[in-house]
């Protein structure tokens, strides 16, 4: 195999100049080989050259073959380990993502993310619908389609909002938009749900709840206000009991336990962020947006 004495025989870097180079001469107007292609798939076979036939079986099984070269391509250069790459794979191929939900998903680091939602639902949905919400919901959600969020809830709101397609890519599966600022009435009072969604999958209700600092416990009072009413008022006789999720910018899941444990409506609590935060690392050489707004 090329790979092995590229290896064996210490080629140079140049050989797969070279051989795309006697391709070209040999095959006119072959595409598909130049010698960045050639290189990619060396990548690729050395990654995958040496697993165990226990590996190789659970990458068949979860669709290795049914998402595209490129796909793959980056996924062996943004996954640390095999197991990361399987979760997407099966993601990607069961989901039918396009090359841009995979890379959207990967930056949200939606391995880490999914299952880990601060939450009440072992108190509130039985094992079956549990399972379910866990693998729906995600501890941090990236709205890397916003411009900023230093402004305040209802225009972060309509940002959301006026992108809904990248807000339901974002979600994740089963979400279907029903509206925002949901008027909801109570003896002649007005309420509003910031963001209310069905979920096929949950078959049920989903209220999302804007907060752009950090999680409040009061919070949480609010949000089982709503669901409150939703089920009594909007949801349908054969739905589930509606979920909340309340959406901040940070959050100490003990606060939040302490905050949900003896509410009897589910709901989590998850943090965002946008691309728009500067890195940790350079919070401290970067001037703040105050300063940055006196330099312009």
């Amino acid at each position: 195999m090329l790979s092995e004495k590229i290896g064996a025989e210490k080629w140079g870097a140049k050989v797969l100049e070279r051989i795309a180079e006697d391709l070209q001469k040999q095959l006119p107007g072959l595409r598909g080989f130049s010698a960045t292609r050639l290189k990619i798939m060396r990548q690729f076979y050395e990654t995958y050259r040496e697993i165990g036939p226990t590996v190789s079986d659970q990458l068949l099984e979860k669709g290795f073959w049914n998402i595209s070269f490129s796909h793959h391509i980056f996924l062996i250069s943004n996954c640390k380990t095999i197991k990361e790459r399987l979760f997407y794979i099966e993601k990607a191929a069961s989901e039918f993502w396009s090359f841009r939900t995979l890379e959207h998903h990967v930056h949200a680091k939606l391995f880490k993310n999914q299952g880990k939602l601060s939450n009440n639902f072992t108190k509130t949905m039985p094992e079956n619908l549990k399972a379910n919400a866990l693998e729906v919901f995600k501890d941090e959600y990236l709205f890397d389609f916003v411009a900023s969020d230093e402004c305040d809830e209802k225009v972060f709101e309509g940002q959301l909002v006026s992108d809904i397609r990248n807000m339901i890519m974002t979600l994740g599966k089963g979400f279907c938009f029903i509206g925002n600022q949901y008027r909801l009435e109570v003896e002649e009072e007005e309420f509003f749900v910031d963001l209310l969604f069905f979920n096929r999958h949950l078959q049920c209700l989903v209220a999302f709840e804007l907060k752009r600092g950090k999680f409040k416990p009061e919070y949480a009072g609010q949000l089982n206000f709503y669901l409150n009413v939703l089920d009594e008022k909007v949801k349908l006789p054969n739905e589930n009991p509606s979920i909340g999720i309340i959406l901040c910018k940070e959050k100490k899941n003990t606060v939040v336990e302490f905050a949900v444990k003896t509410i009897d409506k589910a709901m989590g609590v998850a943090t965002y962020r946008t691309t728009k935060e500067v890195p940790a690392q350079m919070k401290g050489i970067l001037p703040d947006v105050a300063e940055m707004a006196k330099l312009l």
